[in-house]
């Protein structure tokens, strides 16, 4: 049966190794719809349909979902720190709608790109159960209010795929946990969590891609499904950490403490920022990142098909390199703000 699937945010660091993934496959039966700001900044490979555009444009948005049967909702415009209204703006209405719309256009299949971090520390394992909102972090809020949308709207006819993703790493990255986290170590003012026992569920673009293209064709699906997706390994921070240092150079933390004190250092860098020129050496949200999320790929596996091949190895180290070609900066704690906004990495 054939099938016509739109990847939003289609150059961005999901968006991208979903087509890539997609174009690998070269199905016959699958019709790719590209949907960007600037189709330019395409995979090179990438031959499909390009429907350029603004998914903050009500007019675009019926536009772009014109004869798409699944929708792939990759585009995101993110925050680690703040800028409520910005999400609000440019990532939660734009996503609603988008959800709204596809509904009218009675398409089969909507996947949402989402976090493992949505409900840890106590709830992640199990991707069924709904997210914690949490207030210092608005993104993430935004995130879980996108996947209850998905719930509450899971009878109207159309499948909907939530997939909480580990930790992004590897070429075309985007914001992430790695470029904020690099330029943080070599202050030396970063300590271990916990002792960096706790898991960094790290996940390359090549996965990611596999995966989203998974849900998107596995039969069988009906109502809300949601998966945890990570690599094939799940490290921990410290072996993380560890692996940098001795590979690339970056100094290791030099004391550990709680989470507790983690998150009331992490709140006094933030009240520091009302006064500061720069931004918050550390806040709660890149604690959060850290939690403990227990998430495993089994149902992933046993669902979709789903099989993992990089190694966490594989993804830091292909990032790390990327970032000195691009003779990388440190970067900021969300992506920039422009008139045209929505689309990781874009």
């Amino acid at each position: 049966m054939a099938h016509s699937i739109l990847v939003t945010g289609a150059t961005g660091f999901v968006g991208s190794h979903v087509l890539e993934e997609l174009t690998q496959i070269g199905h016959r039966d699958l019709h790719l719809i590209a949907a960007c700001r600037d189709r330019r900044k395409l995979i090179p490979e990438f031959s499909g349909e390009v429907r350029e555009g603004d998914l903050c444009d009500s007019d675009y948005m019926d536009r772009v979902l014109a004869g798409a049967d699944i929708i792939v909702h990759c585009a995101a415009w993110t925050s680690l720190w703040g800028k409520r209204k910005e999400s609000d703006e440019l990532f939660l209405r734009p996503s609603l709608q988008l959800i709204d719309k596809a509904l009218e256009w009675r398409a089969k299949r909507f996947i949402f790109i989402s976090t493992t971090s949505a409900a840890s520390p106590k709830y992640a394992a199990d991707a069924n159960n709904p997210g914690t909102p949490r207030s210092y972090w608005p993104h993430l809020c935004n995130v879980i209010k996108i996947e209850n949308a998905m719930r509450d709207n899971q009878h109207l006819g159309m499948t909907m795929i939530n997939l909480r993703l580990g930790l992004f790493a590897g070429e075309r990255y985007a914001l992430g946990v790695l470029p904020i986290l690099l330029p943080r170590l070599q202050t030396r003012l970063v300590p271990w969590v916990a002792g960096g026992k706790t898991a960094m569920p790290i996940i390359s673009g090549k996965d990611i891609g596999q995966a989203v293209v998974r849900a998107a064709v596995a039969p069988g699906l009906h109502g809300y499904e949601s998966f945890n997706i990570v690599g094939p390994e799940v490290p921990t921070a410290r072996e993380v950490i560890t692996y940098i240092s001795d590979h690339f150079g970056y100094p290791k933390p030099l004391f550990s403490v709680p989470f507790p004190a983690a998150y009331v250092f992490a709140w006094l860098m933030e009240q520091l920022d009302r006064i500061a020129p720069w931004e918050p050496l550390v806040t709660r949200s890149i604690i959060h990142l850290l939690e403990e999320t227990n998430a495993s790929n089994d149902k992933a596996r046993e669902r979709l098909g789903y099989t993992p091949e990089i190694h966490w190895k594989e993804a830091v180290r292909s990032q790390i390199e990327a970032m000195k070609r691009n003779e990388f900066k440190s970067m900021k704690l969300h992506r920039p703000c422009k008139p045209v906004s929505l689309g990781k990495g874009d």
